[in-house]
């Protein structure tokens, strides 16, 4: 079956504006994560018609999705259930000692993802991809192994649109070498 990667940052929770706003779409919720400290909650904003929206793809299409976060275990708690998602699971990645999220040049999650993912075909939703991921995926995808990387901009998140590239691209699997850059 076809892995469905979702990062939370950027895409279901997108970063507030200057004023420290999210978009009128979104309600703010204050969360604790794990570790956190509870005096000094974090602000997100969700917007309960992504969750319908995400649900009801993940009931139409032959995907397995699960988290692709820095969130981890809190994904399913903190995002997924304020979403009505059902649980999703996460890849472990670790906590790695960086300053940046392109450590490497690519996104630092790619590395223990592409261990977990292994000869699975994907498509991974991620706002923060670069030059050198997308020729990753290309190289997945020369080699037999379909991956689709969509890119929402990090500032308004997930949109039906980012679900319609990986609706369409669904249908390709089947054809060997068949790559398309999805920008946000």
């Amino acid at each position: 079956m076809v892995a469905l990667l979702l990062d939370i940052d950027g895409v279901f929770i997108p970063f507030p504006d200057a004023d420290g706003h999210g978009p009128p779409t979104h309600t703010r919720h204050h969360v604790v994560p794990t570790g956190h400290d509870s005096a000094a909650p974090v602000p997100i904003w969700l917007d309960s018609a992504l969750g319908t929206m995400v649900a009801e793809f993940l009931l139409a299409e032959p995907v397995e999705a699960v988290w692709a976060s820095s969130w981890q275990a809190d994904a399913d708690p903190i995002v997924g259930g304020r979403l009505g998602l059902p649980p999703l699971g996460h890849i472990p990645l670790g906590r790695p000692a960086i300053t940046t999220a392109h450590p490497n040049g690519y996104l630092w999650k790619r590395d223990p993802v592409t261990a977990w993912l292994g000869d699975r075909p994907a498509a991974w939703i991620d706002d923060d991809f670069t030059d050198l991921d997308h020729a990753w995926a290309l190289k997945r995808t020369t080699d037999g192994i379909p991956t689709l990387l969509v890119q929402p901009d990090p500032h308004a998140g997930l949109n039906i649109g980012h679900l319609a590239a990986v609706r369409r691209w669904l249908p390709s699997l089947g054809r060997v070498g068949t790559y398309a850059r999805c920008p946000g």
